[in-house]
C-alpha cells in the first residue's frame, strides 16, 4: 500500500490524502484499460496463486478482526461475514481464477450500422474507468471486486470498513504486490480504509475520479452512500426475501427450500426473510415446516394464524416483515390468497429475490409477471441469487435499482459503452 510522508492529522488532511491515492487509481486505470483479455487473465491467475500462498497470513490477520469484533459486539451473523479460514481463502482465490476464465467483457460489439452516407458505427464495451466500493465486515469483497473490476479494465478503490481493517491490508497488499510482479502499476487496486470515515467521505465525493461506486452492506450503509454521494451509485440493497407457498405446494418442496433458504448462511442478502402460506395448505405446511426450522435452530415470528397451528412461535410484530434479520429468526404469515400474498411483498419487499413454491403453472407464472424484485424465481431456493451461481465467477453486488444494472452484477456491469465512428471524409449536410 502507498504511504504519505507523513500522518494526516485533520478531517481535511485526511480526506486530501485519500483524493490523492484515488488520482493514483485513475492515472493507473489508463494502463488497466489497454491490458489485453490474455494479459488481463493471467494477472487475475497471479493474483490467485497470491493469494493461495499467502493463506496463513490472511488467517492470521483475520483472526485480529475477530477478536476486536467479538470484544466490540459484532452480531453472530456479522462475525460470520468476516471469518476467514483457509477453505475460505481458498474459495477466493478460486474465485478470482473462476473470474480469469471469463470471456473479455470489454470490446463486445453492442450495435452497429452503416449510415446512408457511409459512416460506419459501432457501439463497444469499454471499462468504466475507477471502480469505488464501500462495504462492511466482508473481506471477499474486496477480493471479489477488485478481480472483478481488473478483469473488465478498470482500477479500484475500496473502503472496506473498520470491522475487517486488518484482513483487507493483508488482501489488498498481495494483490498490488502481483500487479507489481506482473508489470502493471499497483495503484490499480487502491484503498482509503486508513483514513476511516474521512476515507469515505472522500470517495463519495470524488467525482471526475471515480466512475461508480457500489456500496455493500446494511440498509442503513446504502442508503448513506445514495443519499450522500456525488459519484454516481449502483444501488444494491438490503435482502428482505420472501418464499410464498402456494396452495399446491409440495410439502417436501416447501420443507427442503425454506430450510435452505433460511438455516444454510442466515447471514447473506439471499437468505429468506420471510414465509407466506396459503391458508388452503397452512394445516399440513406449517407444523411440518416449523419442525423442521426448530431443528435447524430457527426462531419462527408468526402471525395468530400461524400460531394456533405452531404454538411455540414468538409472535410477531409489524416491524418483523420489514426486517432482513440476518439470523436464524424468521417471519411467517398466513395469507388468503396470492394476491394477498402479492399485497404483502408490495409493501415490504426491498425488491432483491423473492419465490413461489407451488404445481400451478398460472399462478407460477402471474408470480414471474407480476413481481418487481430484482430476481423472481419458481420452485427454488432463494440462496441461488448469487453471482458465482449464475455463472459470473463472482460478483460486484446484487442491484435492486433499474438502471443499467439489476441482480447479481458480474463483469458486463462494470463496463460501460461508446460509439466508434469510422468515416471517409463525410461532412453532415
Amino acid at each position: 500500500m502507498s504511504t504519505i510522508a507523513a500522518s494526516p492529522v485533520t478531517a481535511e488532511e485526511r480526506v486530501a490524502a485519500a483524493r490523492e491515492r484515488m488520482l493514483r487509481a485513475k492515472e493507473a486505470s489508463r494502463q488497466v484499460a489497454l491490458l489485453g483479455d490474455d494479459a488481463k487473465a493471467a494477472l487475475l491467475t497471479a493474483i490467485a496463486d497470491a493469494i493461495d500462498a499467502a493463506s496463513a497470513d490472511i488467517v492470521e490477520a483475520n483472526a485480529d478482526d475477530l477478536s476486536r469484533g467479538a470484544v466490540e459486539g459484532l452480531s453472530t451473523g456479522l462475525l460470520d461475514r468476516l471469518r476467514l479460514d483457509d477453505a475460505r481463502v481458498h474459495a477466493l482465490a478460486e474465485a478470482v481464477r473462476a473470474v480469469a476464465a471469463l470471456p473479455d467483457p470489454v470490446g463486445r460489439v453492442l450495435d452497429e450500422r452503416t449510415l446512408d452516407n457511409g459512416l460506419r458505427l459501432q457501439k463497444v464495451a469499454v471499462p468504466f474507468g475507477v471502480v469505488g466500493s464501500i462495504y462492511e465486515a466482508r473481506p471477499n469483497v474486496t477480493v471479489d471486486i477488485a478481480a472483478l473490476a481488473l478483469r473488465s479494465g478498470n482500477a479500484v478503490v475500496l473502503r472496506g470498513g473498520t470491522a475487517a481493517a486488518s484482513s483487507n491490508a493483508a488482501l489488498v497488499a498481495i494483490m498490488r504486490g502481483a500487479l507489481a510482479a506482473a508489470g502493471v502499476d499497483p495503484e490499480a487496486v487502491q484503498t482509503v480504509d486508513d483514513f476511516g470515515r474521512d476515507g469515505a467521505a472522500a470517495l463519495m465525493q470524488a467525482r471526475g475520479i471515480v466512475d461508480v461506486l457500489v456500496p455493500r452492506g446494511s440498509a442503513q450503509l446504502i442508503e448513506t452512500v445514495v443519499t450522500t454521494s456525488q459519484v454516481p451509485v449502483i444501488e444494491t440493497g438490503a435482502g428482505v426475501v420472501h418464499i410464498v407457498l402456494d396452495a399446491s405446494a409440495p410439502t417436501d418442496w416447501a420443507r427442503e427450500i425454506v430450510v435452505n433458504a433460511k438455516a444454510q448462511r442466515p447471514s447473506v442478502c439471499n437468505a429468506v426473510e420471510t414465509v407466506l402460506v396459503h391458508r388452503d395448505a397452512a394445516a399440513h405446511l406449517v407444523p411440518e415446516l416449523g419442525a423442521a426450522l426448530a431443528a435447524a435452530g430457527v426462531t419462527v415470528h408468526a402471525d395468530e394464524r400461524v400460531r394456533t397451528l405452531l404454538p411455540d412461535a414468538v409472535p410477531a410484530t409489524e416491524a418483523d416483515w420489514a426486517t432482513e434479520h440476518m439470523s436464524l429468526d424468521l417471519s411467517m404469515r398466513v395469507v388468503d390468497d396470492l394476491d394477498d400474498a402479492l399485497a404483502h411483498i408490495r409493501t415490504y419487499s426491498t425488491h432483491h429475490t423473492e419465490s413461489i413454491i407451488t404445481t400451478d403453472d398460472a399462478n407460477a407464472e402471474r408470480f414471474l409477471a407480476e413481481v418487481d424484485s430484482a430476481v423472481v424465481m419458481v420452485n427454488a431456493s432463494t440462496r441461488f441469487t448469487d453471482g458465482g451461481e449464475f455463472g459470473f465467477g463472482a460478483e460486484v453486488g446484487i442491484s435492486t435499482q433499474k438502471l443499467h444494472a439489476r441482480g447479481p452484477m458480474g463483469l458486463p456491469e462494470l463496463t460501460s459503452t461508446k460509439w466508434l465512428a469510422r468515416g471517409a471524409g463525410q461532412i453532415r449536410r
